[in-house]
């Protein structure tokens, strides 16, 4: 990231297509085999809004299947754009089911459907491949969307099981930094989407026109975060790719979230569907417990933690996602037990 490169000169624009084809790489496609990658700069929630927006005709409809705040923001997005739309809501603290959306869909006369791979609101991952296949095998005309926000690199996730767009960030499972997020499509499904964008900065078409034809962003690019994350895809191959990340999270995320069960943390996810790159807790009951004393005491320790977005009930979140090793895990929990005396809440919790 130390190094400035022009955003029109070939030196960057050999990383920008470096980097998208390096996805495809990552998602087990390629161009040849009729898949495409568009990069888009803002956050990861900006590429869901344009996948959205730009998937979705205007005469379209488009199923959100929710089980989190996340798939809640697509109904915002929705509402936000004009997007026609239908909802199946589950539990945040539950999978989404295959045969309630093939219910759903017998029911309803939508074009496309959009879900969360990872629902990282509780840490729930939903069975991404047998929802999708389904949906192709019953619903052949039926376009899918994926985020995968926190869940590409990490879990499984293959275009070819009928998945027309998948959105994630550079700043999650691949290890980048913040600036961009990026559009894996079927390249069919794509080259039908030209003039369904309701926003000209969001439309992953013409980024993609203009990317094939120039080999440019049409507006300033995230230099930097295209050059980081061009290493950071160097290193998740030298790891091993998915396999080997995967393998790190699995064991890394489970360690901290058995202490803390030992410790009397009580678990919001039942064990079947728990990630295990974040895992939610209640937050404890006992007087003495209070959340933002805790998250300063463990700041201080060098650990940063989120609190918890579930609509029901207080919750705090852990996730290891990032350059994250078991011994920082052992640590962790080491500063746990050290905030807990601070607090004068005696462990294991009752």
């Amino acid at each position: 990231m130390l190094v400035d490169y022009g955003s029109r000169d070939k030196l960057f624009l050999d990383a920008v297509l470096e980097v998208r084809e390096g996805l495809l790489q990552v998602a087990g496609v390629s161009k040849e085999k009729g898949y495409e990658c568009v990069l888009m700069q803002g956050s990861g929630t900006a590429a869901v809004e344009a996948m959205l927006g730009t998937a979705v005709p205007k005469d379209g409809k488009v199923l959100l299947v929710i089980n989190g705040a996340y798939g809640h923001r697509q109904t915002a997005i929705c509402k936000y754009a004009g997007i026609p739309y239908e909802t199946l809501v589950f539990e945040d603290s539950e999978p989404i089911t295959v045969d309630r959306v093939r219910q759903t869909l017998r029911a309803s006369r939508c074009s496309h459907v959009s879900l969360v791979h990872h629902e990282t609101t509780a840490g729930v991952i939903n069975p991404l491949e047998e929802l999708v296949k389904m949906m192709k095998a019953e619903f052949p005309d039926l376009k899918v969307l994926v985020d995968s926000m926190s869940g590409f690199g990490a879990y499984e996730l293959d275009m070819t099981w009928g998945i027309d767009f998948a959105v994630s960030s550079a700043n999650k499972c691949i290890e980048g930094v913040p600036g961009f997020a990026y559009v894996l499509c079927a390249t069919d499904a794509l080259k039908q989407t030209q003039g369904n964008a309701r926003s000209l900065t969001m439309d992953i078409f013409d980024q993609w026109a203009n990317m094939e034809s120039t080999g440019q962003f049409r507006y300033t690019p995230p230099t930097h975060a295209i050059l980081a994350f061009k290493q950071a895809l160097v290193e998740f191959h030298a790891e091993g790719g998915m396999d080997a990340r995967k393998a790190r999270y699995r064991a890394t995320g489970p360690k901290p979230a058995r202490e803390m069960q030992k410790m009397g943390f009580e678990f919001y996810v039942p064990e079947a569907c728990r990630s295990y790159c974040i895992c939610t807790f209640k937050t404890p009951e006992h007087p003495k417990f209070h959340f933002q004393t805790f998250y300063n005491l463990l700041a201080e320790q060098g650990f940063v933690i989120y609190p918890g977005k579930l609509s029901k009930g207080n919750s705090f979140r852990i996730g290891i996602i990032g350059r994250l090793f078991p011994k920082d895990c052992e640590l962790l929990c080491l500063s746990v037990r050290k905030a807990c005396e601070a607090l004068q809440v005696p462990l294991p919790l009752r």
